[in-house]
């Protein structure tokens, strides 16, 4: 390790890695520090019983030749080398409720996406193509989304009015298909009275475009992107947790990690949580209106996981991912939860093996769990790292949360639990430790269509030489993530010349 780099990047998560690695392509000398053992944030993995389960990527969109991630994996080198699989082109995701025996489909390709939903609602046709004409002139109006120049999308204040609740509804007035369109809509915690369409328009799009799978797990992406890292001359340190900045004339000086070493630098990129990061630098350092606008900014709510590992041979894999509600009326409604109602919609999806048998191995399934529900604990810590052990009562927490979960599974996989051999739990203290976020926030901060600025957050700060990147930027998931790291690059290289840059190696590698 140097004394001293150009760039400093505090936290290995996917925006953290794209930057880095674009600066490095730079010529810049880069320096990447991550408190934990493994690198990724989201991207990791864990392993349970021999069977790998991802933390976070559960399916990824947008990746077919000519498509906005595909071509951001290809600047970044690392396309070429991901080992996917594509999954059912007629039915990616499956929608479905309680008493109704009818499985929903979401389609692959736009085309497919509305015929498919026109065959299963004839009467619907023309506001089923509205909806989708919506979808696409939304994701238009953001440059590098579709890695055009144009206006910054925050200057667009059209887009930050329009709920989506509203204006999905205004589409059609078919309750049941009203639902089946925000089906999906634990990818980014809708709510009702919050949720901006556009949010709602960028986190669906891509997996309507495509959607693939990563066999064995999203943390193939890290390590693709540490190799490019590397191969471009930066560098990489697990077990360096940032414990503190210094500042000095107006502007960050060096980083102090936990370890005792201290790491100079003339740019310094966090990748943590800006109300992480504001606390690190010292909240003296920013203006009072600024830190009080980070730190009343409302963080979405967490998760609860069941990890289940099959026995062999025994549950068929399914190659797409189940969405299921108790009742169609309550599709914006499952973080609103009571303990008796608990869980009310979740995601059950599989994982990708090398070597595929038509049997899983495995399943997680996803729902909201207010982190008000493990706050008792919320002084321990559990980490690789850092091992605390929250004691019976927490475990028994898990076990009784756990069997409730499964119950519900039950009824939409009736032979489940026969097919189980353990079962294993991610808490909002889980989220919490590994991957940094506020209260166990599954996607950063809320977007407020009430207050839509109130959740915008630069890429530059008031010190002139600390940038942000990461899910609290743009958007969350592995797009919008990627687009913010290459966000703050374009702060500090430029909008045009990074922009130019990218699609100059397009033309090249054509």
């Amino acid at each position: 390790m140097k004394e001293h780099y150009d760039v400093v990047v505090i936290g290995s998560g996917l925006g953290g890695l794209v930057s880095a690695i674009i600066l490095a392509k730079e010529g810049r000398s880069v320096c990447v520090l991550e408190k934990n053992n493994q690198y990724g944030g989201n991207l990791q993995t864990f392993v349970r019983d021999k069977t790998i389960f991802d933390t976070g990527v559960h399916y990824i969109g947008g990746l077919a030749e000519g498509q906005n991630l595909y071509r951001y994996f290809k600047y970044l080198d690392i396309y070429d080398d991901l080992n996917l699989q594509k999954m059912d082109a007629n039915g990616f995701d499956i929608i479905t409720f309680d008493g109704d025996p009818k499985e929903y489909r979401h389609a692959q390709g736009y085309e497919n996406f509305q015929n498919s939903l026109i065959a299963q609602f004839p009467e619907e046709e023309i506001g089923i193509r509205q909806y989708c004409t919506a979808l696409r002139e939304t994701c238009n109006k953001f440059p590098l989304y579709n890695l055009k120049q144009g206006k910054p999308y925050f200057e667009d204040q059209e887009l930050f009015g329009q709920s989506a609740r509203d204006y999905i509804n205004s589409f059609t007035d078919n309750k049941k298909l009203q639902a089946v369109l925000v089906g999906s809509n634990l990818l980014y915690a809708g709510e009702a009275d919050k949720t901006p369409f556009f949010v709602h328009a960028l986190s669906v799009n891509s997996y309507i475009e495509s959607a693939y799978r990563c066999v064995r797990g999203g943390s193939q992406i890290t390590k693709l992107l540490i190799r490019q890292l590397k191969k471009n001359g930066g560098e990489v340190y697990n077990h360096h947790e940032v414990v503190d900045f210094e500042y000095a004339d107006k502007k960050i000086v060096s980083v102090s990690t936990k370890n005792g070493k201290k790491i100079k630098g003339a740019l310094f990129i966090s990748n943590i949580e800006p109300k992480v990061t504001v606390k690190l630098v010292g909240v003296d350092k920013f203006r009072k209106s600024y830190t009080n606008r980070i730190e009343q900014i409302e963080s979405t709510i967490s998760a609860f996981s069941v990890h289940l590992v099959f026995k062999p041979k025994t549950f068929k894999y399914l190659n797409k991912n189940h969405y299921h509600f108790k009742d169609f009326n309550r599709v914006w409604n499952g973080h609103d939860y009571t303990q008796e109602t608990w869980p009310e919609s979740y995601l059950a999806s599989m994982g990708v093996k090398k070597v595929m048998d038509g049997w899983a191995d495995q399943l997680t399934a996803i729902t909201y769990m207010r982190y008000e529900e493990v706050a008792q604990w919320k002084d321990t810590f559990n980490t690789v790292a850092h091992k605390n052990d929250r004691g019976q009562t927490y475990d028994g927490f898990k076990a009784d949360r756990a069997e409730v979960f499964i119950k519900e599974l039950e009824k939409k996989f009736p032979n489940i639990r026969d097919c189980i051999q353990s079962v294993y739990t991610s808490t909002p203290l889980s989220y919490r430790d590994y991957i940094g976020c506020n209260q166990g926030a599954i996607y950063g901060y809320t977007k407020d269509v009430n207050n839509p600025l109130k959740s915008f957050i630069s890429p530059k700060t008031r010190i002139r030489n600390l940038f942000f990147t990461g899910q609290s930027l743009n958007m969350h998931g592995i797009l919008g993530v990627t687009v913010s790291g290459v966000v703050t690059c374009s702060a500090i290289l430029g909008d045009e010349y990074l922009l130019n840059k990218i699609l100059e190696s397009e033309k090249v590698s054509i």
